[in-house]
């Protein structure tokens, strides 16, 4: 059993330790899930069950977060729509609600012992390849959880797991529909296509054609909206130089420090699950008879390969590997933690069934002096002033700031700067001008209509602001003598892109009829033939290559077929279909697995969707 999870930490598992480590968590947020049903203001309801508002908008400011953190330098907040993001995130919440719902009607289970194991196994909890109690509360803490609220989160990730591998994993494909597939995959065209050019610099546009452009896109043609604002910022780092901790207090928490440390301890178990066909008595005495057999000289790792229920570990002859305290069942902790190297336990009962547990080695905890942990606890110490301090002085910058009619005085009273960002539109702009909060507090009309000045805004943990429109630039129409050229040349480009397609069209025509293409041999233009070519054909526009493979087969050798497609650049291109090829090598077992993988995959994933959907149209979903 335990054992199966590293075997597979390839598949499924994996990735969705993986997903609720990066992603899952952020998205939903512990906290918020286990108080929704205290939560009064619902924004949701699925089968009885509440989705909360605090659940959502944590789970919409997370959306946002993880957003600013994949896209880095490329993001920008003013693009983010935020009902697109509630309405997404309410989605992601309801779906994942009628799926632990799902997973719970159909029996699906995760046991402790299994997310022991997942706990110890997961790379991010680990220091030099093994698990690191400390490293593994340091992470949980700075996501905002304690050991048992991971412990819950972490379960019903699995068991959405379970659910998800359960329907994804059973689609399966014929022979047939392998074979069908991997030829078309396969199939290569010859085909060749003649590009009818767009000659703008041949196009003559009069003054007239530009004044009546201009007036006919008038709304195209105004400035954009605008405002210039006046900020006041107030970073944490600030006050770091302010605050001071004592030689004692670094002692203190030094000490508090080590006492966490513990050793870590590595068994080996024979478990034997009670049942239908194991009563406790049997196993308990069972257990005691392997014991006395290991005290008179048997092999402890050959019995636990031939008697433990637990398959993962027994292949190890019962090896569990080093783990601290806080991390089994207690009883089995307690039982382990009383023994001496080398010792056995007497049979221990647990939840998962009763053990034999057998201590193997233990390793005493490393403990660091002051002088290396000296500049990280220093840190942390001012770090907790220097939080208090920054959520005072915030408070002081909002008061100040509410009741002043501009931010001098503010910024004088607390020693700060008023700066001035650069001119930006409702799209947003760079700086400071990227953040959507700034972006709403800025258009806001208490702030752009009335002129007060904004609440404090959170830019990041460790930054806020205050801010007041200082100008307000209303959009204006540019006139036509600031456009006249680009307008003009607007005008030649759309032209020329119409007579070329005019002229492709009728050239299509012509050969679709049978007839000789005279524009050809006029205009100079050749076909540019291109053999066998794949659906992933490097030197040829991806657009072309998708009108291609949308063909139908030519009806003869001699008859080929024809298409036509504007591109992006105002030229026209013909395109002709000569023939389609499929390839006569037979597939090797190798390639067959690997299509027969792929469309299985596929099938399961459109099954799992189905099932999703299935759950949406029978459930009592109510949003408010």
């Amino acid at each position: 059993m335990l054992q199966n999870i590293r075997d597979n930490s390839q598949g499924w598992i994996a990735k969705t330790i993986i997903g609720v480590i990066i992603v899952l968590m952020a998205l939903t947020g512990f906290d918020a899930i286990m108080s929704a049903a205290n939560n009064n203001q619902d924004a949701a309801e699925v089968n009885g069950e509440s989705v909360s508002k605090d659940e959502l908008n944590r789970a919409v400011d997370m959306q946002r977060r993880q957003l600013a953190q994949q896209l880095g330098s490329q993001f920008d907040a003013s693009l983010l729509d935020d009902k697109l993001l509630r309405e997404g995130a309410l989605k992601a919440l309801i779906d994942r609600k009628l799926l632990l719902q799902s997973a719970g009607d159909a029996g699906f289970g995760f046991s402790q012992q299994a997310l022991d194991q997942l706990i110890l196994l997961t790379p991010e909890f680990q220091q030099d390849g093994k698990f690191d109690p400390d490293r593994f509360d340091q992470v949980i803490r700075q996501m905002g959880y304690s050991r048992q609220q991971f412990r819950t989160l972490l379960e019903q990730e699995m068991l959405i797991g379970q659910l998800r591998a359960g329907l994804a994993g059973s689609g399966f494909v014929t022979d047939q529909e392998v074979r069908s597939f991997a030829a078309l995959e396969r199939q290569t065209r010859d085909f060749a296509t003649l590009a009818i050019k767009a000659r703008p610099e041949q196009i003559e546009v009069s003054e007239q054609q530009v004044k009546a452009y201009y007036d006919e896109h008038a709304s195209e043609f105004m400035t954009p909206e605008q405002v210039l604002i006046e900020y006041i910022e107030l970073k944490k780092d600030v006050f770091f130089d302010q605050v001071e901790v004592s030689d004692e207090e670094i002692q203190a928490a030094y000490e508090k420090e080590i006492a966490n440390l513990g050793e870590q301890r590595r068994a080996s178990h024979i478990l034997l699950e009670t049942g239908d066909k194991l009563s406790d008595e049997q196993a308990k005495a069972k257990l005691e008879e392997l014991r006395q057999r290991i005290e008179k000289g048997e092999d402890f790792a050959a019995l636990a390969k031939e008697f433990s229920s637990d398959l993962g570990s027994s292949a190890n002859g019962g090896d569990l590997g080093f783990a601290a305290a806080g991390v089994y069942d207690p009883a089995f902790e307690a039982a382990l933690f009383a023994l001496k190297v080398g010792e056995l336990s007497a049979p221990v009962k647990s939840e998962f069934g009763w053990h034999l547990i057998r201590l193997d080695d233990v390793q005493a905890a490393e403990v660091p002096t002051l002088a290396s942990l000296r500049p990280q606890l220093e840190h942390d110490l001012k770090a907790q002033q220097v939080e208090q301090r920054f959520v005072e002085v915030s408070k002081q910058l909002e008061d100040a700031a509410f009741e002043s009619a501009d931010l001098a005085q503010p910024a004088q009273e607390l020693g700060l700067e008023v700066k001035q960002a650069a001119p930006f539109g409702r799209e947003g702009g760079e700086g400071i001008a990227a953040n959507r909060q700034v972006l709403q507090a800025a258009f806001s009309p208490e702030v752009l209509t009335d002129g007060a000045n904004s609440s404090v805004l959170e830019l990041d943990p460790d930054t806020v602001v205050v801010l007041r429109v200082k100008e307000h630039r209303k959009p204006e129409q540019q006139p036509l003598e600031q456009l006249a050229e680009r307008l003009r040349e607007r005008i030649r480009q759309e032209q020329a892109a119409a007579a070329a397609k005019v002229r492709g069209e009728a050239l299509l025509a012509d050969l679709r009829a049978g007839k000789t293409p005279v524009i050809q041999a006029e205009s100079g233009e050749a076909w540019q033939v291109t053999e066998a070519a794949s659906r992933s054909q490097e030197n040829v526009d991806p657009q072309v290559l998708q009108a291609l493979f949308r063909m139908p087969r030519p009806a003869a050798a001699d008859k080929p077929g024809f298409a036509g497609l504007s591109l992006g650049n105002g030229d026209y291109l013909v395109l002709r279909l000569n023939g389609v090829s499929s390839s006569e090598a037979e597939l090797s077992a190798e390639e067959l697995a690997m299509y027969r993988r792929f469309l299985a995959s596929r099938s399961g994933q459109q099954d799992f969707l189905a099932f999703q959907r299935q759950l949406q149209a029978e459930a009592q979903i109510e949003r408010f």
